[in-house]
């Protein structure tokens, strides 16, 4: 099981100083924040993707490269990249450098977000959306597993002879996980290729995430990735800590009161009683997320959100400090000891090497020289089959 913290990157008013952080302040936050994620022993950080205020995270991949170098073992997400507004071959560009970059500790979390006006400032329809999502993804699928792509769709202009640059780090594409909250399609989508469903399970009871993860489950075994306890889930998590559990009731109250998505709606109690969120103590965190393997069965990663509505940076690195010392030490231990032997655990770039290559050496692809017009023929690589246009993965 992996833990880890991903963050939406709101520049919210504290409520109690009634201060609102500089877009400058909030992103070198969440550098230290991601920072530190690391030295209490967390698995995995993750960003989201906006292009409005008030966030600030438009380039989810260069924040993540920054924190790349600034770390050793963490590994980097996105909460999510938004599939329907980016071209899926600037999403293969960047995210193939990042995985370089990092060393392989990266996977990202794609996604069709949830802000309805970013559709026209890209150029795109929201009533397409859905068919954007699916379609966007086959070509990404493929930019990452072809050499060289012949493509023609509907979203976007035609590929002739396309090579996206540079092939994935040992020429084994990044992990993806699917994100949806209430679309059967999505989990769809993730099954039919074998990649993992993440369901974001913050704002509804889990029975509402479990519809999803039941059906993704069933059709990634459906079709013929393995059982469907071997299918790849992850979940999301909201949660504030101190070491009472009245100081921890007392001191999210505010800022759960004024939070942009649920401020001014549901009492805190009855939100706890009703969705995911958890607010106490270590041991009462530690109880109500181990409710979710009651609930879903073993699972592969567990995110919390810890740094939105305001909260400030000295609160956010002290709830770091209790997750990773007192609260995840123990649910690693007891979700272990519980766990089915059957069950994989969460793809590394290693495991995926291995399950690809085995005890050979991976692919380490090296261009053919340019013809002096920046092109290499139909064959860009020396282990391609030359002038086919094929990608045969000679190594």
């Amino acid at each position: 099981m992996e833990f880890g913290i991903f963050s939406v990157s709101d520049v919210t008013r504290d409520p109690v100083s009634g201060e609102t952080p500089s877009e400058a302040e909030r992103i070198q936050g969440l550098a230290t924040i991601a920072k530190h994620a690391e030295e209490v022993g967390l698995d995995v950080f993750a960003i989201g993707e906006h292009h409005n205020p008030p966030f600030f995270s438009s380039s989810p991949s260069t924040f993540l490269a920054y924190i790349a170098g600034q770390t050793e073992r963490l590994k980097l997400s996105t909460s999510t990249t938004l599939i329907t507004t980016n071209d899926p071959v600037r999403v293969a560009e960047e995210y193939a450098m990042l995985q370089h970059l990092a060393g392989g500790r990266m996977d990202l979390m794609l996604g069709r977000g949830n802000t309805v006006p970013v559709y026209p400032w890209f150029g795109k329809d929201i009533r397409s959306s859905l068919p954007l999502a699916l379609e966007n993804y086959n070509l990404l699928h493929r930019l990452w597993r072809e050499d060289v792509v012949d493509y023609e769709g509907n979203f976007r202009t035609p590929l002739q002879g396309f090579t996206s640059t540079p092939r994935p780090l040992d020429d084994v594409p990044p992990f993806v996980w699917h994100g949806s909250i209430r679309t059967p399609e999505i989990a769809e989508q993730a099954a039919y290729y074998g990649d993992g469903f993440f369901a974001n399970h913050i704002f509804w009871p889990s029975e509402h995430s479990l519809r999803l993860i039941d059906f993704y489950r069933e059709r990634y075994e459906h079709y013929g990735h393995g059982s469907a306890k071997q299918a790849i889930v992850g979940l999301g998590g909201q949660t504030f800590i101190a070491k009472k559990s009245q100081d921890a009731i007392d001191g999210f109250r505010p800022y759960f009161d004024e939070a942009p998505v649920y401020g001014h709606g549901p009492r805190m109690e009855d939100f706890m009683t009703q969705t995911p969120l958890s607010v106490g103590s270590p041991q009462e965190v530690i109880d109500k997320t181990l409710t979710f393997r009651e609930t879903f069965g073993d699972y592969q990663r567990q995110m919390f959100l810890i740094d939105h509505a305001g909260l400030p940076l000295k609160t956010v690195l002290e709830q770091l400090d209790l997750l990773g010392e007192e609260v995840v030490p123990v649910l690693r231990r007891e979700l272990a000891a519980r766990r089915d032997p059957e069950v994989p655990e969460s793809p590394t770039h290693a495991s995926l090497v291995r399950a690809k290559y085995g005890d050979e050496a991976p692919r380490q692809p090296r261009p053919r020289a340019n013809r002096g017009d920046n092109v290499t023929g139909g064959s860009p690589y020396l282990d391609s089959a030359g002038g086919s246009g094929a990608a045969f993965g000679l190594r």
